[in-house]
């Protein structure tokens, strides 16, 4: 069935069969958020007032985890519900064609935009007659693959673009397609245009998706909240940049604001809120001569595929279903969104395309949605220094495959969140057993595989050459 047939043929007749209003969805994506840079997840620095609202008034997944390290890769898996390795996004578009001539292996080439034969959740809530916009970063395509072309009614700032070079107008423009005021703050500016799209679509479902270009770099918040945050700095906090706390208060302001506007128009109370992030934040590499934000006790960041990299902030306020206050410690991944957001619309199962993920709305009410294996797929070299990887998570155990030198290393996140201690060598068979999984998974999806390099050179390995061609999976 092409995608036009399956959308026509899931979507007016069941929408028809309604017989009461489906929640409304919220969807705010922070990019580069870590997963302690809020109150709620242990922050001393970072003021979080909304958020930490927002958590206490519904569940908090503790071991929630983007689909990668890095952001285009988990937004491609937001939108379809489907594993970037299978996809075949699975780096930053930017860092999609393999540039590197002469690192130990030669990395794929990704995709550099989402198919449009991929059905996605904006595609998929819109046949059931909900009105769908996206707010803020897309960086799932140019021109042909823009939110416009892949199911959304509304779309303003949504393009290919990675980050924006400044976050005031009129110098966003450099990047960031959107009108403003002179002195506007782009997040400001992303907030107003989603309260504008909840006030003017009370009366019916809508799915709203806002994707923050905060608090990517360029780490730049406003003056007042800048000497604020560096007046309080200490030193022995690692958390303790004072620029970026100002891009974080900015980001709060604008869940409260988006919390009080579904409040204000009536329809707080029908509306499912999902609070998350793209990737970890960034800790490998410095802004102006200061590390960006700790994750800590998390190991690494942004680019990596340790705890720092994926582990991320994950909150959801149902009400009537989500217990006010309440934790989850079972793990949920960002390709398991889709699901999840069409089994609230009322969407059956039966119903929709192909997914890799599962609904958690069985976690949403209290029950256990049961062990499984969570699976990344990274095999690329960051900017953050990450090395080409992939990973599997089941129960309490995590393994890392090391593409480089095909090696890996497992740790128990129960006993070690920080994944000090390595136990491959103390644990063989359960190393063994968990790659072994990982491989098959590998092979199942399709997963382009690095392969090794005969021009290896350690002197020019970062090197920059013209792209290479792409990489037949392996």
């Amino acid at each position: 069935m092409t995608r036009r047939s399956f959308l026509a043929a899931t979507g007016a007749a069941f929408a028809a069969a309604q017989n009461s209003r489906r929640p409304n969805i919220v969807l705010i994506l922070i990019d580069d958020y870590g997963w302690r840079d809020t109150g709620f997840n242990g922050s001393k620095f970072y003021e979080t007032p909304n958020i930490d609202r927002l958590a206490r008034e519904g569940m908090v997944f503790t071991d929630g985890y983007s689909a990668s390290p890095v952001c285009s890769p988990t937004r491609a898996a937001i939108m379809t519900g489907r594993f970037p390795a299978r996809l075949h996004i699975t780096s930053h578009l930017q860092g999609a064609s393999n540039r590197y001539h002469h690192t130990r292996v030669i990395q794929p080439s990704a995709r550099l935009a989402l198919p449009l034969e991929e059905v996605t959740i904006a595609e998929l809530l819109r046949g059931q007659g909900y009105r769908t916009g996206c707010i803020g970063k897309w960086h799932l395509g140019a021109k042909g693959s823009l939110p416009t072309d892949q199911g959304f009614d509304v779309s303003f700032a949504g393009d290919e673009a990675g980050s924006t070079n400044n976050f005031f107008y009129p110098a966003w423009l450099k990047k960031v397609t959107l009108d403003g005021k002179p002195g506007d703050y782009l997040t400001d500016r992303l907030t107003t245009l989603a309260e504008d799209f909840i006030k003017s679509n009370r009366e019916r479902p809508f799915f709203l998706y806002l994707p923050h270009f905060a608090v990517h770099t360029p780490i730049e918040g406003k003056p007042e909240k800048v000497k604020k945050y560096d007046a309080k700095a200490r030193a022995e906090d690692p958390q303790n940049f004072g620029e970026y706390a100002a891009m974080i208060e900015s980001v709060d302001e604008s869940v409260g604001r988006i919390l009080d506007t579904l409040r204000e128009n009536g329809v707080a109370e029908n509306t499912l809120v999902l609070f998350s992030a793209d990737n970890g934040g960034v800790t490998s590499l410095e802004w102006k001569r200061r590390p960006v934000t700790s994750n800590l006790p998390l190991r690494s960041g942004k680019g990596h595929l340790y705890e720092g990299g994926i582990r991320v902030p994950t909150v959801v306020r149902w009400p009537g279903v989500t217990k006010p206050g309440s934790t989850c410690p079972e793990p949920v991944i960002s390709y398991d969104y889709a699901a999840t957001i069409a089994d609230a619309a009322g969407i059956p199962r039966e119903k929709l395309p192909a997914m890799d993920g599962r609904s958690f709305t069985k976690e949403l009410r209290g029950r256990s949605g049961g062990v499984r294996d969570l699976f990344w797929h990274y095999p690329h070299y960051s900017p953050q220094k990450g090395r080409p990887a992939a990973a599997i998570r089941n129960g309490d155990h995590k393994l890392i495959l090391f593409f480089e030198e095909s090696r890996v290393e497992l740790y128990n996140l129960k006993k070690d969140i920080g994944e000090a201690n390595d136990l491959a060598a103390a644990q063989p068979a359960k190393a063994a057993a968990m790659r072994k999984r990982l491989e098959e998974w590998l092979r199942g999806t399709g997963a382009q595989i690095p392969v090794k390099n005969p021009n290896y050179d350690p002197a020019r390995e970062f090197e920059v050459g013209a792209p290479m061609g792409p990489l037949t999976a392996k």
